[in-house]
């Protein structure tokens, strides 16, 4: 029955002869409910109105316009990934729209001055003459150092977007924890049109360069809390499509923006203001859009039992797995809030500078999360991030137009071909990652994209290399150049498969609930320093000296920076092998027992992982059994039965006795 039909057939009033009671934790009063009439209350209303135990009346915590009333399971986690996957399309469309910004002809050569006007086959754009002033509005190396303003114009060395993207991630992951995931998507929301509205208003390069650094916090802020929102509505055994299709949305605003700025590119013959300024004030609609929509959905269920809100948990949880499947929702909120007890036991030190510090031994202050091991993850998300750029994306991004010119394209059609680049690398190769990743694993989708796109830079830079010996015959170094610019094409349908969304998707599902906004702040830092070293465009090489990797490799080795790609795929398959445990088909709050070992290396945390689901055999089938995965026992949560003491916290471990003098690790939360 509709909740909105329960909700006139009964009222909010005790029982005759009660006192009032009323529940402030969440600033709300909860009170019992009694029926008008004489009609049992049907069974079918618990998931509708009441929670778990049909004591709170839900209308009372979530808003009636709350779609999580509306709909529940599958059409309830469709309505959330589309959402999700909103704000992930602006991060694309936000990377993707400044390529086609940075070669107009007004914002280059007349606005910012950083270029003059290049007039070559029918494609009217500038070419870069000071790539220092350039770099420091698009993209450099990460000094944290703006509190002097000019030198943000000055120097090539800071990136104002990554600076900023850097900054709203942490910002975004510490006021994830303490107001929710839906406020900081909103916060996010606002922050980009702020800054977006900026950029398109520019009309200089410090308005530009303090206009990109709002903008970059803004991204940050929506980038580090969206796969953790998702991650945490999503089931276990679908989290990875989950936030591959969101992916696969990421993409599509990078062809959006790519086609929308070639289009406007022939506005006025290039000259027009409208050719940059329409396509970054585009990225407000869908900002916009998500600001307007977003408090409609539910918060995620898991923050909501960190913060003690379990009422709430439990009727979201309860409408995204379904009323048919009564007994599994509330094993798993049991779980998340038998986890969340044992989490914050395991210390008081959170912040990010103790999640980075806790790698270090004990004795000079690290450690401080004991079997957590917060420390390692944090290692291992930062890492993960900066393989994925120097894996080869961002030197086939930037340089690829450069790729095809070896083929003997014009610039005009050099430009279209990357287009189509783009959407091949949307419509077929994200979208394997849909059906593969939850199949395959994260480890093993790492493995054979780093096998395809490794093969692909040792080719490409070959083919590359062999135009570039042939400049006089022509036939020989357009042949050449092609088979060079094909395998760029399947080096991006290797990446779009495999190394674009695990790197996003592993920091949101390994964490404590605790810290997970938080960790997976730590991995947008990965992606910030990862793109900070590489994507800074240097042309022509003759000018100022670039201290960032990738521009002086181009202009030192040029097609060799290939096989360096080359060999950092096939050098991170042994890293993935021996440090980045398998998170796939598991829940999130397994993963405390996945990195109990103290031991780094993935064998251990396995054999560790087994030697727990030996010695508890329902554990890793209490979703299955509707049971708990840990009991909630006082002083450290200690695992059930024949966990030898274990705690996930440090100092824990203690057993508690029932009065009868029996062992208390046999007793479930109910």
């Amino acid at each position: 029955m509709p909740a909105s039909v329960l909700a006139r057939r009964y009222k909010r009033v005790l029982p005759r002869g009660e006192q009032r009671e009323a529940d402030t934790s969440n600033g709300k009063k909860l009170t019992k409910l009694t029926k008008l009439t004489s009609e049992p209350i049907p069974s079918s209303s618990s998931f509708d109105l009441y929670d778990f135990t049909g004591n709170c009346f839900i209308m009372d915590l979530i808003s009636k316009h709350n779609i999580v009333h509306r709909y529940e399971k599958r059409k309830l986690l469709i309505a959330i990934n589309c959402v999700a996957g909103l704000a992930i399309f602006f991060f694309g469309y936000d990377q993707g729209m400044m390529g086609s910004v940075n070669v107009s002809i007004d914002y280059g050569a007349y606005r910012m001055k950083y270029g003059d006007v290049l007039l070559q086959d029918g494609a009217n754009q500038v070419e870069v003459q000071n790539s220092t002033l350039q770099g420091g509005i698009v993209s450099s190396a990460l000094l944290f150092v703006c509190s002097l303003f000019r030198l943000l114009i000055a120097t090539s060395k800071v990136s104002v977007y990554y600076l900023g993207t850097l900054v709203g991630c942490l910002l975004g992951g510490w006021i994830g924890e303490k107001v929710g995931r839906i406020k900081v998507m909103a916060l996010g929301a606002v922050w980009g049109v702020i800054g977006a509205s900026l950029q398109t208003s520019a009309m200089n390069a410090s308005w530009m360069i303090c206009a990109r650094l709002v903008n970059g916090i803004g991204t940050g802020m929506l980038n580090v809390i969206v796969p953790v929102w998702a991650t945490e509505t999503a089931s276990h055994t679908s989290r990875g499509q989950f936030v591959a299709i969101e992916f696969t949305l990421n993409i599509f605003g990078v062809v959006v923006a790519y086609w929308l700025g070639f289009g406007c590119s022939f506005v006025d013959n290039g000259f027009s203001p409208f050719v940059w300024r329409f396509p970054i004030a585009f990225q407000i609609l869908p900002l916009l859009f998500l600001l307007g929509i977003v408090f409609f959905f539910p918060e995620s269920p898991r923050w909501l039992v960190k913060v003690g809100r379990e009422a709430e948990a439990r009727y979201i949880l309860g409408r995204l797995r379904g009323e048919d499947e009564y007994g599994l929702a509330e094993a798993e909120f049991q779980d998340i809030r038998n986890i969340a007890e044992l989490e914050k036991k395991s210390g008081k030190s959170n912040s990010y500078f103790h999640m980075l510090w806790d790698i270090m031994p004990r004795r000079i202050g690290g450690g401080s999360s004991g079997n957590l091991h917060i420390g390692r993850r944090v290692q291992l998300v930062i890492w993960l991030q900066i393989l994925q750029e120097w894996i080869g994306i961002a030197g086939v991004t930037i340089y690829a137009n450069d790729i095809f010119s070896q083929a003997g394209y014009s610039v005009f059609k050099s430009r279209w071909i990357a287009g189509i680049n783009d959407i091949f690398y949307m419509k077929f190769s994200t979208l394997i990652a849909v059906f593969t990743l939850d199949r395959l694993g994260r480890r093993v989708t790492l493995y054979w994209g780093n096998i395809v796109m490794g093969i692909s830079m040792f080719l490409s830079g070959g083919f590359s290399a062999l135009a570039q010996q042939n400049q006089n015959n022509e036939s020989k170094r357009a042949a050449y150049g092609a088979a060079g610019a094909a395998f760029t094409f399947v080096f991006t349908a290797g990446f779009g498969a495999t190394w674009l969304t695990v790197p996003w998707l592993y920091p949101a599902e390994i964490f404590p609930l605790q810290v997970r906004a938080k960790g997976n702040a730590w991995g947008v830092v990965g992606w910030s320093i990862g793109n900070g070293w590489t994507r800074t465009r240097l042309k022509p090489p003759s000018h100022s000296p670039q201290t960032l990797l990738l521009p002086i490799m181009f202009q030192n080795i040029a097609e060799k920076t290939f096989y360096v790609f080359g060999a950092c795929n096939f050098i991170s398959i042994p890293i993935v092998w021996a440090f980045y445990p398998e998170s796939n088909q598991r829940t999130l709050e397994e993963m405390d027992l996945l990195f109990a070992a103290d031991s780094p290396f993935n064998w251990a945390a396995e054999k560790e992982f087994a030697r727990l689901k030996a010695e508890n055999p329902d554990l890793v089938q209490a979703a299955q059994r509707h049971q708990s995965v840990v009991s909630g026992v006082e002083g450290g949560g200690a695992l059930r039965k024949g966990s030898r003491g274990m705690s996930m916290v440090p100092g824990a471990g203690k057993e508690k006795r029932s009065e009868d003098g029996s062992d208390g690790r046999d007793e479930k939360v109910a």
